[in-house]
């Protein structure tokens, strides 16, 4: 079955534009600290035009990029074409993005020399005469982590991360934030040494996703789900984020990194606290993310056996994936030929609370997997069978309630009904609710919310300081453990399979079976 509205998407769509008309967010520039790279081409400009279109920036907005390459305005603004053309999520509009062009400007300096940074306090004081923005400063740093701690120094040192009632600086901050716990600290010291928690906003893209989002309206705002949440009535559940991709030109960065870090502290525990966490008494930003920290505190720490018994890494080797060869992580550009570095992660946690007493929790996310999907799956517990014991039923499925993140954003319920028939026969169907048939689609690159959102003020979906080091303090003895005791078996699962067999075995072991494995 599939959900219909009772207007056409086309009405819908429409309705929600003209809702979102006139909410602008109020007049500021936009510094992005790696103007020139990958991030800002991709995904910033689409999202910040996606903005304009939806009538979100005010007149009064300009964006300002920063890099070490030389180019001007022009040469920049240039570039920013071009590159639209590739990844803009919508049809370009000549005279909206003839305006949103006019805007931008370029400043080519190093990040670690103080005089860049005086030549951007007089940049930005300039277009704060011409275009009015009130002083109202927005730093995004889409760099690698090793500037985060010091731009945002150099920012204080000239003063540009002041604030008064008059006008507002906030900074995002793109992860990875920090690579273990105790440099997660550091760095949040650091920070928090020059500049105030209500200005940082650590972003994790996920966050943006609709139905990301949806799962606190989900849950909390439908009468009929939450007093099913807890484990009195749900058996288990499954978080996926798999990638058909390798690691593509990330190779140096993934020898860094690996899944553990890259992954599970930020996007898993991001999906894992919202669909567990209790119910916050408001959507308050910080009454939202202590609600969030609680649950990340609750995770049962693994001691050194648990890791070995419940953690699981894999390395993909050879494969083939969409009927292409796929070659072994090994031999991916800037990787070491003897690599340890795990490229898949698979682990079973509990969380020591009344609500998720004994409920296992099992997460998973690598490179070079057969389907590019994203999803949290919740499976019930089986009700009695023994109604059906003089009956052809031999079995009752569970029922499976599905929360679809990526391609296809949508919510699916699983469940079980009578076959048409002369006998009792019990067939799965399924519920089917699409964010694109329901309300029509919108283009999107997952950060317009999160942007905009900085610019009203709003940290809701972004990581407090007490977010990242509880999620930290969970992957600590994963992260020991694995330093330590190297894999000897590496690579471990062929490109294009879901992982290795110690990651089925996980399951295997509990009796269960992991869900998109079969489909």
């Amino acid at each position: 079955m599939t959900a219909t509205a009772t207007q056409t998407s086309t009405q819908i769509q429409e309705s929600r534009m003209k809702e979102l008309a006139g909410q602008k967010a109020g007049p500021c520039i936009i510094v992005i600290f790696g103007g020139a790279g990958d991030l800002t081409k991709r995904k910033l400009i689409p999202a910040l035009y996606n903005l304009s279109l939806h009538n979100l920036l005010p007149d009064q907005f300009a964006i300002v990029g920063m890099a070490r390459s030389e180019k001007s305005d022009d040469s920049f603004r240039d570039e920013l074409t071009q590159a639209m053309e590739q990844f803009a999520t919508t049809k370009i509009e000549p005279q909206k993005w003839d305006w949103f062009l006019k805007r931008i400007h370029y400043l080519n300096g190093h990040f670690e020399d103080p005089e860049a940074y005086k030549k951007l306090q007089t940049l930005l004081a300039g277009i704060d005469s011409k275009v009015q923005t009130g002083g109202n400063y927005l730093f995004y740093l889409a760099t690698a982590e090793d500037y985060f701690e010091q731009i945002i120094k150099m920012l204080a040192q000239v003063g540009l991360t002041n604030e008064d009632e008059n006008h507002w600086r906030n900074i995002i901050i793109e992860k990875p934030f920090g690579n273990d716990l105790e440099s997660a600290k550091a760095l949040n010291r650091s920070i928090l040494s020059v500049v105030k928690e209500s200005q940082v906003y650590r972003i994790d893209h996920y966050l943006g996703k609709e139905t990301v989002q949806n799962i606190m309206v989900f849950r909390f705002g439908n009468g009929f789900f939450e007093p099913a949440w807890n484990n009195r009535f749900i058996d288990h559940v499954q978080i996926t984020v798999a990638e058909t991709v390798g690691v593509e030109t990330r190779g140096g960065f993934y020898e860094r990194a690996g899944a553990l870090r890259d992954m599970v502290p930020n996007h898993l525990f991001q999906l894992l606290s919202l669909i567990a966490m209790e119910p916050p008494t408001c959507f308050d930003a910080d009454t939202v993310r202590t609600k969030k920290t609680e649950l990340l505190t609750a995770i049962r720490p693994l001691k050194r056996e648990a890791v070995r018994q419940n953690a699981v890494r894999g390395q993909y080797g050879d494969g083939t994936i969409d009927g292409k060869p796929a070659k072994a992580y090994r031999s991916e550009s800037r990787v070491a030929p003897d690599s340890s570095v795990e490229t898949f992660v698979a682990l079973k946690l509990f969380i020591d609370n009344w609500r998720w007493t004994d409920v296992p929790f099992y997460l998973r996310t690598g490179k070079h997997l057969p389907k590019r999907v994203s999803e949290i799956a919740i499976q019930f517990k089986s009700p009695p069978s023994c109604l059906f014991r003089d009956t052809n039923v031999d079995t009752l499925k569970p029922n499976v309630l599905v929360m679809q993140i990526q391609p296809d954003e949508g919510i699916s319920l699983q469940f079980g009904a009578k076959v048409p028939g002369p006998t009792l026969k019990i067939g799965q169907v399924e519920m089917d609710f699409r964010y694109n048939d329901y309300f029509g689609a919108s283009p999107q690159t997952g950060y317009e919310t999160l942007i905009y959102d900085c610019m009203i003020g709003d940290q809701t979906l972004f990581n407090r300081a007490d977010n990242v080091e509880a999620g930290w303090a969970v992957v600590k003895p994963i992260q020991e453990v694995w330093q330590v005791e190297k894999c000897a078996d590496f690579p471990n699962y062929a490109a294009g399979t879901w992982g290795p067999k110690k990651a089925e075995e996980l399951m295997a072991q509990d009796g269960r079976k992991w869900r998109l494995d079969n489909q």
